[in-house]
């Protein structure tokens, strides 16, 4: 059953107001550039650190956009759920509102993001592993309460909000006097790679989302022309297994996404390690899987909008000297065990080459 009713489908101005609303508000995060990963990429790549963002990812933009117009409407509670990081961040917008917040987490949480949002005043309430449980939690103490729920994925504000981030990417990469030609962001309900669909219209710039292997929902969603659950796999990226891509963020992107991108935990520790050790920068997994598949991104680049297994088209295209791709780096909320186990597991990566 569809999570909401009938999709408003914002646009680019929607976007550009969410930008002008944040101005102030959120972190206007810094763009990274290594040249290391730039030879391993064959291309420049540019990535956006929303791992500084407040709240430790980019979902402070959406909650703080969402929560401010709840707030503004007279509201005095609001209640979401997610996998973590919105939980988080829509916890910390209700407090910065003066708004009481229950967030619905599931069982199976990293209990970093746990407790960032019991930190930041919210309710915490656990339910199954399934984003259908959390919902239908999250909407009946919505209902009980009488406060409004902020979806994570189903919500216009979120995609216009979370799409402030790649914008202000493009913007900043066009200033740097390296327009970008292709933007990667990884899915899990699919609110980011809506707004960066949204935030790159009327441009040039080609869109592809980057998801873990069995954890896939976006990619056969396009094939199937729905919204396609799937059960998902084990996955180091805890943020990227909703189950099924939202309906608003899949009719938004459906039409715009130039390919999607599947990788395997390997890929995201690898592109985990880089970011770390030559970088210093403290990615999430599921940030650090945007990276990973920027770095396989000659397997998707002309190949009709999904993805596919093994080989590709040369990279950059054929007639093109070079090519400049922003990547956006969602979070860096992440246990410290896994930031040990992850660091001290083949401690040589290829940076220095």
């Amino acid at each position: 059953m569809p999570r909401i009713d009938a999709p408003v489908l914002p646009d680019r101005t929607h976007v550009e107001e969410a930008a002008r609303a944040l101005s102030g508000r959120v972190v206007r995060t810094p763009v990274l550039h290594s040249p290391a990963i730039d030879r391993l990429a064959g291309a420049r790549i540019l990535l956006k650190a929303e791992n500084l963002q407040d709240g430790g990812s980019y979902k402070m933009r959406g909650a703080m956009l969402a929560v401010g117009r709840i707030a503004a409407a007279g509201h005095t509670g609001v209640v979401a759920q997610s996998t973590g990081n919105h939980a988080v961040a829509v916890a910390l917008a209700a407090r910065r509102h003066g708004l009481a917040a229950t967030v619905v987490l599931p069982e199976d949480a990293a209990p970093v993001k746990v407790d960032r949002a019991r930190a930041a005043g919210a309710r915490v309430v656990r339910a199954g592993t399934t984003v259908e449980e959390r919902l239908a939690v999250a909407r009946r103490i919505a209902e009980m309460e009488g406060h409004p729920l902020v979806d994570a994925y189903d919500h216009p504000d979120v995609v216009a909000g979370q799409g402030s981030a790649s914008l202000e990417l493009i913007e900043d990469a066009a200033r740097r006097g390296t327009p970008l030609d292709a933007l990667v962001v990884p899915v899990g309900g699919g609110g980011g790679i809506a707004g960066a669909c949204l935030a790159a219209t009327g441009t040039p710039i080609e869109v592809y989302g980057v998801e873990p292997v069995g954890c896939d929902s976006l990619a056969r969603s396009l094939a199937a022309g729905r919204p396609t659950p799937v059960a998902p796999a084990p996955s180091l990226a805890d943020g990227l297994r909703p189950g099924c891509v939202g309906d608003l963020p899949f009719a938004v992107a459906r039409n715009r996404v130039r390919g999607v991108v599947r990788v395997d935990d390997d890929a995201i520790a690898e592109a985990f390690r880089l970011l770390l050790l030559d970088l210093k920068v403290l990615v999430e997994p599921s940030g650090a899987a945007a990276l990973a598949g920027a770095l396989r991104l000659g397997e998707v680049a002309g190949a009709g909008g999904v993805a596919r297994p093994g080989g590709g088209a040369p990279w950059p295209p054929e007639g093109r000297r070079w090519m400049t791709v922003g990547v956006v780096l969602t979070g860096g909320n992440v246990e410290a065990d896994l930031v040990a186990r992850l660091a001290g597991d083949r401690m040589t990566v290829g940076v220095a080459a």
